[in-house]
């Protein structure tokens, strides 16, 4: 064999065998009573899973609008992100459950008629975690998303605390009324169809009752400071004036938390690049 040659492509790979490879699986489908039709899921599964006996953190981790469950994987690159940070010691092994939620921002809708919550709490937790070996307590769970994800990652962990141990919210969609005004009369983002549409200049009950804002304010301190929050939002994303909002809610009420603003806008590149501080987040407090 030509020894330079052998070694310039052992060089060349080196970087790849250096980290070790998790399995993903794309778009499994779940079949739900709840919502009546099929969910999809992906999952990703750390390297040692096929070989150890022992059971996993998980951290469930939500898609934006227009996106679906393979979209962490595609365009976030989730698994290279993962496979890393676990090679690395950065992180300890954890699965990665991303269920697809369509439109519904992940929440009940107002008129009771399509019960995501309902489904994502009540069925689909547990039927990952009975399917895979995960750890099926709040210390070693932990709740994700971006844009419309971290709007779901952020209202389940304010609704549900005992479930989770950490949230990681990236370019929540967390709105000001004056911005939910104008998209609401805008008819955007389908908001209109889940959290009802406005009442001459009034905004709906359903989304006082159930915006963000309103949560941060309303639920008892002991309640939000059970989770650990990571909020990340880049300085050019519309979104950073709710998200900037909510930070001063939770430092005014002394929640603890982490809010970061980095350069950036509302896109991919962004979000490829904060999962990481997020996954190290969620992992920190995995560890005992």
């Amino acid at each position: 064999m030509n020894k330079p040659k052998y070694l310039f492509f052992f060089f060349l790979l080196y970087p790849i065998l250096l980290f070790s490879q998790g399995k993903v699986t794309e778009s499994i489908v779940m079949k739900s009573k709840i919502l009546s039709k099929e969910v999809r899921y992906s999952i990703y599964l750390p390297e040692d899973y096929e070989t150890s006996h022992r059971s996993y953190p998980v951290l469930f981790l939500l898609h934006g609008y227009t996106d679906d469950e393979t979209a962490w994987i595609q365009f976030g690159e989730v698994q290279k992100t993962a496979d890393k940070l676990i090679s690395q010691g950065e992180i300890p092994p954890m699965i990665i459950v991303m269920p697809d939620a369509g439109k519904t921002w992940y929440v009940n809708d107002y008129k009771g008629q399509i019960l995501y919550e309902d489904m994502f709490i009540k069925e689909f937790i547990p039927y990952v975690e009975n399917i895979y070996r995960i750890r099926k307590s709040k210390e070693f769970r932990a709740v994700g998303g971006l844009s419309m994800g971290g709007f779901g990652a952020l209202y389940y962990a304010m609704k549900h605390p005992d479930l989770f141990s950490s949230c990681i919210a990236l370019s929540a969609g967390v709105h000001v009324d004056s911005t939910m005004i104008r998209k609401l009369k805008a008819g955007s983002n389908n908001l209109v169809e889940v959290f009802g549409p406005m009442k001459g200049d009034s905004l709906p009950e359903y989304w006082k009752e159930n915006n963000i804002l309103t949560l941060a304010e309303n639920c008892s301190v002991n309640q939000l400071s059970s989770v650990h929050y990571y909020i990340d939002c880049g300085d050019k994303d519309a979104l950073i004036v709710g998200n900037s909002t909510l930070n001063n809610i939770f430092m005014r009420r002394k929640i603890p938390h982490e809010f970061r603003v980095r350069s950036g806008e509302h896109n991919w590149t962004y979000w490829r690049t904060g999962i990481i501080e997020g996954l190290i987040f969620a992992g920190n407090y995995f560890h005992r």
